[in-house]
């Protein structure tokens, strides 16, 4: 892989689930009215972030705590084309890939022709088989799956089918094993976005997750701006579950982020190792450790983490640095339910070439501006400036859409 045509950096944050706001077709989800952010601001007492309200936080939205920048970067809304409100469609909208249904869900539970299917071809027989929180299905099954050796299996409203197993019980790479089955047997109707695998250790009423997370996801439908940037000779790195996201579609290499603290650590050593590239990352804690658990004072002590880490990578941008600050859906504490809500992603985005402005005290400071447009902006926006041109004339063919706010 070469350095690319520009050999410029770009570095895009995804902070899972901090949503800005209902979409205009948030009431067919049930989701009208839904504001993540504003409501854990509203739920703590107000929100401090210096360095996200300095970029323009307060200028996309009213946010208790955080003001408007008075010499905002680029910011905005942003809205996916397609269907859906989980990570993988949010995350592929980034890069470009739309889709025009949603992925199919089981609000019900797997129907039992379905779990007959996915026993045979995993070699394991399944417990709960259920709509259930993962945290809450291992304290409820946990003993019996140690007992019996049954897979836990349980899904949401998202697109997906989750496999917990004791790593004592069942090696990790046999439950890797079964999910990549589980995998391969859910197709047509049945095939849902993501396999999850969940391994889980401790005792009996003491249950915690590993890190040893694994997501299979379905390779996506159609190019993506990650399969442009490879093809323009631009090196893509993946952080977290980036790669798991994107079945390693158009992801070079991958890099450890199974925390937030990991994955921004990850992030700041390929801020001073890396040349040229791109960096995605996935913040997942806001999502799945703080989102769905509703518990608005972790989901806001993440922001506070990572409004600090976001500083320190300030501090280290090279004037051809690209800076990308986004989200991929909701997941609103303020609504009824734990599952994710459609909602408009932040955009806050930011050159090295405009902090040095802001930094030399130049007329019109940093020079930023409002952009609302569609998720998939970022990606466009990360091939404008890494490889200095649009998508190539077959993408834009096949309807690889966004329009780039940077040059």
């Amino acid at each position: 892989m070469s350095d690319g045509p520009l050999g410029r950096r770009a570095f895009v944050l995804v902070i899972d689930a901090c949503g800005v706001g209902a979409l205009p077709d948030a009431a067919r989800y049930g989701d009208e009215g839904t504001n993540t952010l504003a409501h854990v601001a509203e739920a703590v007492g107000g929100l401090q972030l210096p360095t996200l309200e300095s970029l323009g936080l307060g200028s996309i939205l009213p946010l208790r705590g955080v003001a408007a920048a008075n010499d905002p970067a680029i910011h905005g809304r942003l809205r996916p084309l397609g269907a859906g409100k989980d990570s993988i469609s949010g995350h592929w909208e980034l890069m470009g890939v739309s889709l025009a249904q949603p992925l199919p869900t089981f609000p019900q539970g797997f129907p039992p022709e379905v779990l007959a299917r996915l026993v045979d071809a995993m070699g394991h027989d399944v417990i709960c088989s259920r709509p259930d929180n993962g945290l809450a299905a291992i304290e409820e099954f946990g003993a019996e799956h140690v007992r019996t050796g049954a897979l836990i299996l349980y899904t949401s409203q998202d697109s997906v089918l989750q496999l917990a197993a004791h790593v004592g019980r069942v090696p990790v790479d046999e439950l890797y094993r079964a999910c990549e089955a589980a995998r391969a047997a859910m197709t047509g109707e049945c095939a849902v976005g993501r396999v999850i695998a969940r391994p889980f250790t401790g005792e009996e009423g003491a249950f915690v997750r590993t890190e040893g997370r694994r997501d299979c996801a379905l390779s996506p439908p159609s190019r993506s701006y990650l399969e442009e940037l490879c093809d323009a000779g631009v090196a893509v790195h993946g952080v977290g579950k980036i790669d798991d996201l994107f079945a390693g579609v158009g992801v070079g290499e991958s890099h450890p982020g199974a925390t937030n603290a990991r994955a921004l650590d990850s992030v700041e050593e390929l801020l001073v190792e890396l040349e040229c590239g791109l960096v995605m990352a996935n913040l997942i804690e806001t999502d799945q450790v703080y989102g769905h658990r509703k518990d608005v004072r972790g989901f806001a002590g993440a922001l506070v983490e990572i409004d600090a880490r976001v500083g320190r990578m300030l501090d280290e941008m090279r004037k051809g640095d690209l800076l990308v600050v986004t989200a991929d859906h909701g997941v609103d504490p303020a609504h009824p339910g734990t599952d994710h809500t459609r909602e408009y992603a932040p955009l806050l985005a930011v050159t090295g070439e405009m902090l040095a402005r802001r930094r030399s005290g130049a007329t019109g400071g940093m020079g930023g501006f409002r952009h609302d447009g569609a998720l998939a902006d970022v990606g466009a926006s990360v091939l404008r400036w890494l490889a200095g041109r649009e998508a190539q004339e077959r993408s834009r063919a096949d309807g690889l859409p966004g329009d780039a706010f940077v040059s």
